[in-house]
């Protein structure tokens, strides 16, 4: 079998760990896909650019900010959920800031990735089913983790949306303060592709597919796993225990509609995209 080269992007992120198992026994390799790993720090935003640029052929990244891209002209499709959990997000603030309440954080400074984020998006979309309506001026951006952290501490920003256990570690070591969750109301990480990728290599798609929907299912069937994600992800036993028990991965390509058309109506309703936009097809059809 010829193997095929499939460039695939994620975040460098607990979630992701199935894939580099399976890159590492060499079970891509073995069903014909060579697959070559690219980390995004920058999340969401940073990977639907690299998708528009044809820097990757495949990437795992947050549903919200993939349905918004595709919507805006990305030749990409969504090709499988990943993660079918909500994600929860933490809302931090600096150390030295006097914010406390998650209820006043709607009129402060915002520090996100980039525009079109999973950091920018979900600020909107909490703040709009609270009520609450952000201007774009409320918004910095800071690129990722590494931007955040000085930007909350010197005060330029008031809040940030980051996955909470990602977090964690900077929480436990005082340099972040947590003051609010919120959980995504559809599944967290969808996987997509572009449109080139998949009608020049569909069965290298549906090959590599398979090899994560396998590895997926073995991951959570294998509690050992917890002391690894600790060790590799440097995070407390206890904190990877309540993630790997509160968080089910896909294990086959099935897409719900349901789930695309409540994401359409959060991202209509914070007026992300219009109300009368057309909604292309998002979802591969194999």
């Amino acid at each position: 079998m010829e193997k095929v080269k499939i460039r695939l992007g994620g975040v460098p992120e607990h979630f992701n760990l199935p894939i580099h198992l399976a890159k590492e026994k060499g079970i891509f390799s073995s069903r014909g896909v060579e697959l070559e790993w690219t980390d995004f720090g920058g999340g969401t935003g940073q990977m639907t650019k690299a998708l528009r640029d044809d820097e990757v052929d495949a990437c795992i990244l947050l549903t919200e900010g993939m349905i918004k891209d595709i919507i805006k002209g990305n030749p990409s499709k969504i090709i499988s959920e990943y993660v079918t959990t909500p994600l929860t997000w933490g809302i931090h603030t600096g150390v030295n800031n006097s914010l406390v309440n998650y209820r006043d954080i709607f009129d402060k400074q915002y520090a996100i990735s980039r525009f079109g984020s999973g950091s920018h998006l979900m600020a909107i979309v909490d703040a709009d089913s609270k009520g609450h309506r952000l201007e774009k001026e409320q918004f910095t951006i800071i690129k990722d983790i590494n931007g955040a952290l000085p930007s909350l501490d010197n005060l330029d920003t008031d809040v940030f949306y980051w996955e909470k256990y990602t977090t964690k570690p900077y929480v436990d070591s005082g340099q972040l303060r947590r003051i609010g969750e919120y959980n995504t109301p559809w599944p967290c990480f969808v996987i997509a592709a572009t449109d080139k990728i998949l009608k020049e290599h569909p069965d290298t798609i549906v090959r590599m597919l398979r090899t994560i929907h396998d590895e997926c299912d073995h991951f959570m069937h294998n509690e050992h796993i917890i002391s690894e994600v600790s060790k590799r992800y440097n995070q407390k036993i206890k904190d990877v225990e309540r993630w790997y028990n509160s968080t089910e991965w896909a294990i086959h390509g099935w897409v719900s509609e349901k789930m695309m058309r409540s994401v359409i109506y959060h991202l209509q309703t914070a007026e992300i995209i219009g109300e009368d936009e057309e909604i292309p097809d998002l979802v591969w059809k194999r």
